[in-house]
């Protein structure tokens, strides 16, 4: 099954009407707005910090984008439903890389590892990611 099929089923988008490129396509566009918005929950959860340091909005914008894997393994962690040895085997990756993310030595990790953990979290996030599903579709 493809990455997006669950997340255009809540959209109720029939993937079967698409070109294997619009699917592509569609896919890429979904992970970019689910990733803004999550951005914007991540900017809104750190709201009195980026206050006390008197950041910038572009600031603010560096800071999440060095350290939006590290905040979604914790949101992940946070949960309690797997612990760091399960997110690594549920990826396919060695905890060390996970702790280099976690601890802001590794802010550049690969795609595929980004959307190992983007699906991990959907999955430990179903009603959040339901709401933003909802809130695409309305922008639509």
């Amino acid at each position: 099954m493809p990455a997006a099929e669950p997340l255009c089923h809540l959209m109720e988008i029939n993937l079967d009407h698409l070109t294997k490129e619009e699917g592509i396509l569609l896919e890429a566009e979904l992970f970019s707005v689910i990733c803004k918005e999550w951005k914007e929950i991540f900017r809104e959860q750190h709201r009195n910090y980026f206050y006390l340091m008197n950041w910038t909005i572009e600031k603010e914008e560096t800071m999440l984008e060095a350290n939006f894997l590290r905040l979604v393994i914790k949101d992940i962690l946070s949960t309690e439903e797997y612990t760091l040895s399960g997110v690594a085997h549920y990826t396919d990756t060695h905890e060390d890389v996970l702790c280099d993310i976690i601890d802001g030595r590794n802010t550049n990790p690969s795609a595929t590892l980004l959307w190992r953990i983007i699906d991990l979290h959907r999955s430990v996030r179903r009603d959040i990611y339901k709401m933003i599903m909802k809130k695409i579709a309305i922008k639509l």
